[in-house]
């Protein structure tokens, strides 16, 4: 299996280079031109959330969980889909009218510069965990099929990524994605029946299912479940990845149609891996790390060609999120911090080779994190929680509203983040799911209560 995967990932390299080449500036490298039409918009947006959380993470959720780990990703289907139809038209127009490059630019052009630099500053290190947590699925692929230490998979993991994205921005990316979008959606069609059929069918996983508490629970079991609603669907709204790519569409039609095609396809996608993990259960029952269950079904319970397809389907998906973590931490670095506060005047060429830069530094880093964090859904959530309580208010307020200034957004920032902190240290482990909530709750406020402090002041003087 082992070739067969580094020949894929020399492919998938080859491409991003080649088309890297047609790169001449910023434009092209921060939104494509914005020249990507629904079918683009529809491929990059969905490979880029079909990543390891969707695969490994929903996996290994599926395993200890059963059907619950569904609202993992149906719940980020359920965000992209909002964003289709509410958010991303609208952002994308004042993009297109004020020529904003990044979501930092529409911060700035709505709040001002305090509110891109705190927003860049938080976002760039949260953004670095679930990068983080791509490189770990990497990491237990090799691991199972080579053997390989972790350190030696999420390094492998994060040179591929880096050398082709850094290579031509989005425009690389949206092509890759495409390749990557091919070889997952076939990988896991193929999988699924054929781990079916060595678990002894349907019925035989149903079974099995029934004597484990809670595992046929569609609404919530364990960990997982609609709970999953509070943190994800703000996050997948307002994720600066997600938004940026919709900064590339040629239109609004292509916004609208490439991103509900693609939140429905994730909410289709979403009962894949569970369902694999469940299979995983019954094949290989008592595993010490739940997050190794989709490489080792994909390794001990399918026929070898097989196998190496749905492998090759999972290092797509973390490959293609990986990618777009990287878009963002390069695009915040050059354009929201070295161009707006250290280099007012950088050229556009000098603005492209930061980019590059911040791409590798970016990918560098998140490999050391890799080897750090735990597990994937670990790292995943401190990203998805982080994101919604910071970003969520300041956006969607600013975009339905006038009369708010920089004040409402750094208190919904702050109140946010220091709310999830406190609601988090005090539920003991008990994950993120709440104390996103109430973080959520607490920028809400917070804003409110700027905004009427605000008006009350002006109206007294």
């Amino acid at each position: 299996m082992l070739p067969g995967l580094l020949l894929y990932v020399v492919l998938i390299t080859a491409v991003g280079l080649a088309i890297g080449r047609r790169v001449s500036g910023s434009g092209d490298f921060f939104v494509a031109g914005r020249a990507l039409g629904p079918g683009l918009i529809f491929a990059t947006v969905l490979a880029a959330n079909i990543g390891a959380g969707s695969t490994v993470g929903a996996a290994g959720l599926g395993y200890r969980n059963g059907l619950a780990a569904w609202w993992w990703v149906g719940s980020a289907g359920i965000g992209t889909i909002l964003l289709a139809l509410w958010i991303g038209p609208r952002i994308w127009r004042v993009a297109r009218d004020h020529s904003l490059l990044t979501v930092g630019d529409y911060l700035e052009h709505r709040y001002g510069p305090p509110v891109r630099l705190g927003i860049a500053v938080l976002l760039w290190f949260g953004a670095l965990a679930i990068l983080a947590a791509q490189l770990i699925a990497m990491a237990w692929i090799l691991e199972v099929v080579a053997g390989a230490p972790r350190w030696l998979g999420a390094l492998a993991g994060g040179v591929v990524m880096t050398i082709y994205f850094a290579a031509g921005g989005l425009l690389s990316s949206a092509w890759v994605n495409l390749v990557q979008l091919a070889v997952l959606v076939c990988g896991f069609l193929i999988a699924l029946p054929a781990a079916l059929s060595q678990a002894g069918g349907a019925d035989a996983v149903l079974a099995h299912a029934r004597t484990l508490p809670g595992h046929l629970d569609f609404m919530a079991n364990g960990d997982s479940g609609w709970m999953y609603l509070t943190l994800l669907v703000p996050a997948f709204i307002v994720s600066p990845g997600l938004l940026q790519k919709a900064f590339g569409a040629r239109d609004e039609r292509a916004i609208r149609t490439g991103l509900v095609l693609a939140g429905l396809a994730l909410t289709l996608f979403a009962f894949l891996p569970p369902i694999l993990g469940m299979i995983a259960r019954l094949a290989a029952p008592g595993l010490d790390n739940p997050e190794t269950a989709l490489p080792v079904i994909l390794t001990t319970g399918v026929p070898p060609w097989i196998g190496m397809l749905g492998l090759a389907a999972v290092l797509s998906a973390e490959i293609s999120s990986a990618d777009a973590i990287l878009f963002m931490l390069s695009t915040s670095l050059s354009r929201d911090l070295y161009r707006r506060f250290v280099n007012p005047g950088a050229s556009d060429r000098q603005l492209l080779r930061v980019a590059r830069l911040a791409a590798v530094a970016g990918g560098g880093s998140g490999v050391l994190l890799a080897i750090l964090l735990p597990n994937v859904v670990d790292a995943l959530t401190i990203f998805y929680s982080l994101l919604g309580v910071s970003l969520f208010v300041p956006v969607v307020a600013g975009l339905h509203s006038r009369r708010l200034g920089v004040g409402e957004a750094l208190a919904a920032a702050a109140a946010g983040v220091l709310a999830l902190l406190v609601a988090q240290s005090a539920r003991d482990g008990g994950g993120w799911m709440v104390p996103s909530a109430w973080g959520l709750a607490s920028a809400a406020l917070a804003w409110g209560l700027w905004h009427l402090a605000r008006r009350w002041k002006g109206g007294a003087a």
